[in-house]
C-alpha cells in the first residue's frame, strides 16, 4: 500500500530514501564510465535482474555490460521520477530513465540511440546499506538516427573536456587524493 501523498516523512525515512537515490544514480555513474566495479557496488552479490535480454545474477552481468558499452563511445543516462516505497529494511522504486548511446561504426558513420524507460527495483538495507536486491527494465520506446555530431557548426564545443570511461574521464581527476 503507498503512504499518504505528500506525508512529511521522519529524519530516518528521509535518510534511506537519499541512500536509496544514491544507488540509482551511482548504477549511471557506472554504466556511462563503464566500470564494472561501481556497478557492482550497486548491487548486493546475491541480486538477480532482468533485462529481457539476460536474467540471472546481477554481478557478471554487471562485468559484461561494462565491457559491451566500451565499443560506445559514449553513453549518457539521466533518471529522475523516482518514487520509493519503504517498508522496514525493503524498499521498491521505479525510476524514469533515459539513455543516449553514441556508437561509431567502422565505416566512419556513427549512429544514436535513445532509449526510454524505468527501472523496477526492490532494494534491501543490510547492517545499515542499501542496494538492489532485484532489478526489472521496462521499455517505454527508443529510437535510432544517425549522428547528429557537428563540430564545425559548433566549434565552441571543441574546447570543452570530454566524457570518456573509467578511469580516464575527467572526474575521477577532478576529486584530490
Amino acid at each position: 500500500m503507498i503512504e499518504e501523498t505528500g506525508r512529511v516523512p521522519s529524519l530516518e525515512e528521509t535518510a534511506d530514501r537519499l541512500a536509496i537515490l544514491e544507488v540509482i544514480y551511482m548504477h549511471c555513474r557506472g554504466v556511462d564510465r563503464a566500470s564494472a566495479d561501481i556497478l557492482k557496488s550497486c548491487y548486493w552479490p546475491e541480486a538477480q535482474l532482468n533485462y529481457g535480454f539476460y536474467k540471472g545474477e546481477a554481478h557478471p552481468f554487471c562485468e559484461s555490460l561494462a565491457e559491451g558499452l566500451k565499443r560506445h563511445k559514449n553513453t549518457q543516462h539521466q533518471v529522475s521520477n523516482t518514487l520509493i516505497d519503504l517498508k522496514g529494511d525493503d524498499a521498491w522504486s521505479e525510476t524514469y530513465l533515459t539513455a543516449h548511446h553514441y556508437l561509431p561504426e567502422d565505416d566512419g558513420s556513427s549512429t544514436e540511440m535513445t532509449y526510454f524507460g524505468r527501472y523496477f527495483d526492490h532494494m534491501l538495507k543490510k547492517d545499515g546499506v542499501w542496494k538492489i536486491g532485484y532489478r526489472k527494465i521496462v521499455m517505454t520506446w527508443h529510437q535510432q538516427a544517425d549522428t547528429s555530431e557537428d563540430f564545425e557548426k559548433n566549434a565552441s564545443l571543441t574546447q570543452i573536456a570530454e566524457a570518456g570511461r573509467h578511469p580516464e574521464d575527467p572526474w575521477f581527476g577532478f576529486i584530490p587524493d
